[in-house]
């Protein structure tokens, strides 16, 4: 199955590592350290202008890439158990 993150991207579901809400997750130093560093190495990306709610972590081929999204983590969870996916 896969989730529309926004934009244009969308990703297998069975890649999605973690969804996050980035107000909360970003208190920590270390989650700020991750989005910096995922920032640096080009593999963050943001879907939108609008202000961003959350972050999906994703894991293809063993690589990782973190996307900036302006849909709540709620959002996307609706989405998942509306295809019988949790």
């Amino acid at each position: 199955m896969y989730l529309h993150l926004g934009g244009d991207i969308t990703v297998m579901t069975n890649e999605i590592v973690g969804i996050f809400d980035l107000d909360n997750a970003t208190v920590s130093y270390k989650t700020r350290d991750f989005l910096t560093y995922a920032e640096k190495k080009g593999k963050a990306e943001t879907l939108s202008d609008d202000l961003p709610k959350s972050f999906v972590v994703c894991e293809r081929n063993g690589e990782h890439n973190l996307y900036i999204c302006q849909p709540a983590p709620a959002t996307f969870i609706k989405r998942l158990e509306q295809f019988g996916k949790e």
